[in-house]
């Protein structure tokens, strides 16, 4: 059962696509941005990193910069944007920023 934000009302023939977000598993359709999927499932995109407030992505279009979210290797990206693809795996929080060692 879905506790999200959005509700999905039409196209739901299109293939199924199982991604992860913080561990949990996630099914979306295929051709779903992160941002319906994440909003579909989880309530919420991410944690602002200036409070303690939920973030749920803001212009919907990838001008303003509300929807990072990150796959677990550290590459962000636009939860807007970014159409799901089996497998990713997504953190909603930013990771802890690691500096090469000074040789």
């Amino acid at each position: 059962m879905s506790t999200g934000r959005f509700v999905r009302l039409a196209e739901s023939d299109r293939a199924g696509v199982r991604l992860f977000a913080d561990g949990q598993a996630i099914d979306a359709l295929e051709g779903d941005t992160l941002l319906v999927a994440l909003l579909g499932h989880l309530g919420a995109l991410r944690q602002s990193e200036f409070g303690d407030g939920a973030r749920a992505g803001f212009c919907l279009m990838g001008a303003c910069q509300d929807c990072w979210v990150w796959t677990e290797d550290g590459e962000r990206l636009r939860a807007c944007t970014t159409v799901v693809r089996a497998g990713l795996r997504i953190v909603t929080r930013q990771p802890e920023a690691t500096w090469p060692a000074l040789g």
